[in-house]
C-alpha cells in the first residue's frame, strides 16, 4: 500500500512536470504580444474564470498586483449581475477557461467588445469560441491530467497557474520591478518589514568602547556591560578594530598558559567592515552573511554610532 500511494504521488509529479515542459517548448510571439498589450493599458488587467480556472485566476491577480501591475479578480458570475460595471475602458480582461466554452465567460465577451476593452485568453483548446474571439490566445493545452480518473483539473491548473507566474515575471522585467516596489506593496509581511527597515532603524545606539591601549582587564568589564558580546575600538574617534567574545576566548587560548596582560590593539579585529546608517537592513544582512560575521559597527557622516547584529535583523 505504501509504494502505492508513493508511485501515485510520484506520477502525479512526473505528469505535471512534463506539463510545464510541453508548456514552455509551445511559447511563441503571442505571450510577447500579451506582454506588450498589458503594458500599454492605462487601467488594471481583471481576471476572471469560473470553477478552478476562477481560483487560480485570483492567485493570478494577486500575484499581478503585488509586482506592479494592477489587478484584481471579477468572478464571472458575478460579472453577469452587475460587477462587469468593475471594467472600465481603459482595463483589459484576461479570461480563463481550460475548454474556451465556459458559459459564463461567453457570456462577458459581447460587453467587452462592445466598449472595445482589450481581451487575452488562456485555454487549452485554440478552436474554442472564446480563443477565436479574444485579441490574443495564450495556449494552455495540456495531453494528460494527473488525476487517476481524468476528471478533476490538475495538469491543466498547473500549467494556468504556470502561464500567470511567467506573465508576471515577464512584467516585473519590463517594469523594472525592484526590491524595494515589491516591499511598498507588503509592509506587513516580515520581507516587507525588512525592505522597509533602514540599518539606524534596527542599530544598538549605546556602544561598548574602548582604545587600542585598553588592559585586558577593562576590556572585559566594557564587553561585560555592554551585553552585546563584542567592544569597538576607537583611536582619535576614528575606528580601527572590533574585538568579540570570540577574539577574547582565543587570545586567552592562544598559549598553553593563558595571559590576562594584552591590550585591545594585541588581539582586535582590524580594519573591520561598516554599513552606513541609512543603508536598507537587508543590505546590512548580505553584508554579514558574505564575510560570515554577525555584527557590523554603523557610520554616519563618517562617525561611529551604533552596532547592527545579525540577531536584530532576524526578528525584524
Amino acid at each position: 500500500m505504501k509504494n502505492t500511494i508513493l508511485n501515485i504521488a510520484k506520477e502525479v509529479f512526473e505528469i505535471e512536470a512534463k506539463t510545464l515542459q510541453d508548456l514552455a517548448l509551445r511559447l511563441d510571439e503571442k505571450f510577447v504580444k500579451a506582454i506588450e498589450l498589458i503594458l500599454t493599458i492605462k487601467g488594471r488587467c481583471v481576471i476572471s474564470g469560473m470553477g478552478k480556472s476562477g481560483h487560480i485566476g485570483a492567485k493570478i491577480a494577486a500575484t499581478l498586483a503585488s509586482t506592479g501591475t494592477p489587478s484584481f479578480f471579477m468572478h464571472p458570475a458575478e460579472a453577469l449581475h452587475g460587477d462587469l460595471g468593475m471594467l472600465t475602458s481603459e482595463d483589459l480582461l484576461l479570461a480563463i477557461s481550460n475548454s474556451g466554452e465556459t458559459e459564463e465567460i461567453l457570456k462577458l465577451i459581447p460587453a467587452v467588445k462592445r466598449r472595445q476593452i482589450p481581451l487575452i485568453a488562456m485555454c487549452g483548446v485554440a478552436k474554442s469560441t472564446l480563443a477565436k474571439q479574444a485579441d490574443i490566445f495564450l495556449d494552455i493545452y495540456v495531453k494528460k491530467e494527473a488525476c487517476p480518473l481524468q476528471l478533476a483539473p490538475m495538469s491543466s491548473t498547473t500549467a494556468t497557474l504556470a502561464m500567470g507566474d511567467a506573465i508576471a515575471a515577464a512584467l516585473m522585467k519590463e517594469r523594472k520591478f525592484k526590491p524595494d516596489d515589491f516591499a511598498l506593496f507588503h509592509p506587513g509581511g516580515s520581507l516587507g518589514r525588512k525592505l522597509l527597515t533602514k540599518v539606524g532603524d534596527l542599530m544598538v545606539k549605546k556602544l561598548p568602547i574602548v582604545s587600542p591601549e585598553t588592559n585586558f582587564n577593562e576590556l572585559v568589564d566594557v564587553m561585560t556591560s555592554g551585553k552585546l558580546g563584542l567592544c569597538i575600538v576607537l583611536e582619535d574617534e576614528k575606528l580601527v578594530g572590533i574585538i568579540t567574545d570570540g577574539d577574547l576566548r582565543r587570545a586567552l587560548k592562544a598559549n598553553d598558559k593563558p595571559r590576562f596582560d594584552f591590550l585591545a590593539k594585541e588581539i582586535m579585529s582590524k580594519n573591520p567592515k561598516t554599513i552606513d546608517a541609512n543603508a536598507m537592513a537587508t543590505e546590512a544582512e548580505e553584508l554579514m552573511i558574505k564575510h560570515k560575521i554577525k555584527e557590523i559597527p554603523v557610520s554616519k557622516k563618517g562617525k561611529i554610532v551604533g552596532i547592527i547584529q545579525l540577531y536584530d535583523i532576524g526578528r525584524v
